[in-house]
């Protein structure tokens, strides 16, 4: 059941000409709500015969060159992304009524960029990106919690380098969509879809 005061409007005059500032407008109004996590993401891949996965991800950044995550390079995802580069995110507040779909192109950012990000995640969060190698086939549980305590034993002094097979990927949108819940289901939904100028159209589409 939605929230009841979410018959809020949506019209092209609401919108920023720019897809990226309506975006973290929105993202900013999710927080303000205090929706929990609002940076939640699903990531929709495929392999190159077209087989689809997806899986929650969290956004680290959304600005004018895209939309930032950081991941294992040798996980299933990683896999998927070096055969087909065309992926999906999906961003959904049920709380606000709000949906954002996005549709573009992937690579991965530059090794500074991780570096860089590595460097602030917490402790536990370094030693946990060293210690699972993410998607393998394991035998156990004990298996990640052995290697993780002798991890916090090698590295006591607190300086975990970021390892090779752990970065940023960035994702470049072609098409967002903004959608908002509506009574009746009549569902306001505006799309941009990116030109060969690199200007954005707005259309709105039926719900």
């Amino acid at each position: 059941m939605a929230p009841e005061n979410y018959d809020k409007e949506l019209h092209k005059s609401d919108l920023d000409p720019n897809p990226i500032v309506q975006f973290n407008s929105w993202l900013q109004e999710a927080a303000d709500e205090g929706i929990k996590m609002p940076e939640r993401m699903n990531l929709a891949t495929s392999t190159k015969d077209g087989n689809p996965s997806s899986r929650m991800m969290l956004l680290k950044g959304a600005d004018e060159r895209g939309f930032t995550f950081f991941s294992n390079y040798n996980s299933q995802k990683a896999r998927e992304i070096e055969e087909n580069p065309h992926v999906a995110l999906n961003f959904f507040w049920y709380e606000l009524q709000r949906q954002v779909r996005i549709i573009g192109t992937i690579e991965k950012i530059s090794e500074q960029e991780s570096d860089e990000y590595f460097s602030t995640r917490p402790f536990e969060s370094q030693l946990g990106a060293v210690t699972s190698s993410q998607s393998k086939e394991i035998r156990d549980r004990k298996v990640l919690e052995n290697k993780y305590r002798e991890l916090q034993k090698q590295y006591k002094d607190g300086k975990v380098p970021r390892p090779k097979e752990w970065g940023g990927y960035r994702v470049t949108p072609s098409i967002i969509e903004f959608w908002q819940g509506r009574t009746n289901r009549l569902h306001d939904r505006l799309v941009y879809s990116l030109q060969k100028d690199q200007s954005w159209n707005i259309v709105r589409l039926a719900p």
